[in-house]
């Protein structure tokens, strides 16, 4: 009877085969990668801001009477390159914690 290739879990096997990935490195990767892109997609909606994250954005105005411009402050979030990297060295440290850790079967000391 030919056995069975190694890839293939027997029944009677509790280790799972050497070349699959656990499903939590897998969910992992895929929530580093989401979020990832997440941040990136919400800061580009935002306005790609280059600078640090303002919670009030200046506005000029025109005074209808005496046409002089002055400023006034918009309550409005705007994220900057800080919440960009912030989130994107978030996405990249869950994403990379799959890496670390055992991957092969445990061999057991007697």
């Amino acid at each position: 009877m030919p056995s069975a290739p190694e890839s293939t879990p027997s029944a009677d096997s509790p280790l799972p085969p050497e070349k699959t990935i656990a499903a939590w490195r897998i969910l992992l990767r895929g929530a580093g990668a989401f979020l990832m892109l997440y941040i990136f997609c919400v800061w580009a909606a935002k306005g790609y801001h280059q600078g640090w994250s303002q919670n009030q954005v200046p506005v000029k105005q025109v005074d209808p009477i005496t046409e002089i411009e002055f400023v006034t402050y918009e309550k409005r979030f705007v994220p900057g390159l800080d919440y960009l990297v912030g989130g994107l060295i978030a996405g990249t440290v869950i994403f990379s914690a799959t890496f670390l850790g055992r991957r092969g079967p445990k061999t057991g000391r007697t």
